[in-house]
């Protein structure tokens, strides 16, 4: 019982020490630092101050406490309505193997195609039925099925879609729909408080919050290979498979963004959400639904951003910009007087600091706009006023690609017992032939096309679907590459250059 006594004191007596010493050492950190008067003894500007470091006082700065954080419900509540979940309905090609072929030889027997479902999300941007989402959630879908709020369903149709962006518009035949008004994302700050809402997991209606972490983030390749535009909104908000194409909302309920991806390990989210700034998807939108395609206008160079390592190599005189390495084949900015080597570090007043700020600005215009581009060359501030100019390498308005005109040919479906006859599982046979791409590369009528760039093609619609693809990627190089053969010939490759 003694001992119990003696081992309670003594931990009795080292927590009063401690409390002792806790209290000794926050009065003579009070002392230090309350000496004179508010905070000033922690060290005046450019002084050493009591801890020897060089620190700006504290004394006679604007007190900014931190603010609580906003009611978020409202904005909740009424982004809900607007906010949609998208099945789609597609096929996807696969490999068909025969067993006897694997242990026999002979390998591959061709490809089949089997039904995929797949769901998203979308944002009812006009009362009467235009839908935001994105890009990949539509990608190849054969059918589009909108589930709103209120569990009313309809029929989609795609109005047009931008891989470059990563965003499509649909159309349902509604009307009084509830809509999501757009906000301002160039006015977004970091730290600013935002709600993720989308069906993550098919769990319609979820809202998640979170801060902007960064702005203007570089967007990485798109599925065909393509870089897309960058200038993406990053943000903690957690958002999962089937939030893709929902909305971004700030603290008044405004739509601020379309989340498209996520940065993962697994697949699922790890803290880091990435969403398109709806100023770009706006007017993207606003493209489509008035031309039938994006008007991207483009400044025709090739940049690096600028760092430590790049300023020393280059002997660049900033520390910041978007570094002119080369140019397109036709250049606007080469046409203005820009030259290689010269660091972009403003358009039209804004200061950019990377490539991808290049990017999110000149995405805002259109062909034909005039814009001033501040660059430092070696040191010296000089003014450039480029002319923009479309992929094409002129000021003209792009319009929506039709394969049908584009190719001057019309395609026609085999019958099974041709596909048996010739041997094959999948192809179309060229039916007409007029003026066009295909004519200027020497198909004639009957001949048979398996594949382009080597998808199997079993209908015009797939045809037709590749070759707008091809369109909307712009730049130099848009080949289509067939493959096909005459009835009792051999299979040919054909490359068609759609520029």
């Amino acid at each position: 019982m003694k001992n119990f006594w003696r081992i309670t004191l003594i931990i009795l007596a080292s927590v009063a020490v401690g409390a002792g010493v806790s209290s000794a050492m926050y009065g003579y950190i009070g002392s230090k630092v309350n000496r004179g008067s508010s905070f000033a003894a922690i060290g005046q500007a450019g002084e050493s101050g009591d801890y020897g470091f060089k620190n700006v006082a504290l004394a006679g700065m604007d007190a900014r406490p931190v603010g609580a954080a906003p009611d978020l419900v409202p904005a909740a509540e009424s982004s809900v309505h607007a906010v949609v979940h998208i099945k789609v309905q597609g096929e996807q090609q696969v490999q068909r193997m025969d067993p006897f072929d694997f242990f026999f030889g002979g390998g591959s027997r061709g490809f089949e195609r089997r039904p995929v479902v797949g769901y998203g999300s979308g944002v009812i941007i006009s009362s009467d039925g235009y839908i935001i989402t994105n890009n990949h959630v539509i990608a190849d879908a054969n059918k589009i099925e909108v589930t709103l709020n209120d569990n009313r369903t309809f029929k989609a149709t795609l109005v047009g879609s931008d891989p470059a962006t990563d965003i499509a518009l649909l159309k349902i035949d509604g009307s009084n729909l509830s809509t999501i008004p757009f906000g301002n994302s160039d006015e977004l700050k970091i730290g600013e408080w935002v709600l993720a809402v989308g069906n993550p997991f098919n769990l319609t209606s979820t809202v998640t919050a979170g801060i902007v972490s960064a702005k203007a983030r570089s967007g990485g390749a798109s599925g065909n290979g393509d870089m897309k535009i960058g200038g993406f909104i990053q943000t903690d908000a957690a958002v999962n498979p089937g939030n893709s194409g929902g909305a971004l909302v700030n603290s008044r309920g405004e739509l601020v963004g379309i989340n498209t991806m996520i940065a993962s390990n697994t697949g699922t989210y790890e803290g880091y959400s990435f969403a398109v700034p709806i100023n770009t998807a706006a007017k993207v939108v606003s493209d489509i639904k008035k031309y039938g395609a994006v008007q991207r206008a483009v400044l025709g160079i090739v940049g690096m951003d600028v760092n430590n390592e790049v300023k020393e190599k280059f002997g660049l005189k900033v520390n910041a910009g978007a570094l002119v390495t080369d140019f397109a084949e036709v250049s606007a900015a080469y046409a203005a007087g820009i030259e290689k080597e010269d660091v972009i570090t403003g358009i039209d007043g804004r200061k950019v600091k990377s490539i991808t700020e290049v990017q999110e600005v000149i995405a805002m215009k259109n062909p034909g706009d005039r814009v001033s581009v501040t660059v430092d060359r070696k040191g010296k501030t000089k003014q450039f006023t480029v002319l923009l100019k479309n992929s094409e390498g002129n000021t003209g308005v792009v319009k929506k690609a039709d394969a049908r005109n584009l190719l001057g040919a019309s395609l026609k479906e085999l019958s099974a017992s041709q596909k048996r006859s010739y041997g094959i599982s999948y192809g179309v046979v060229v039916d007409k032939v007029g003026k066009g791409k295909f004519r200027d590369s020497g198909i004639k009528e009957g001949f048979i096309i398996l594949t382009m760039n080597n998808t199997p093609i079993r209908n015009a619609v797939e045809a037709s679907r590749i070759v707008s693809a091809l369109q909307s990627r712009g730049g130099e190089e848009r080949a289509l590459t067939i493959r096909g053969f005459y009835p009792n010939g051999r299979v040919k490759y054909i490359v068609i250059e759609l520029n």
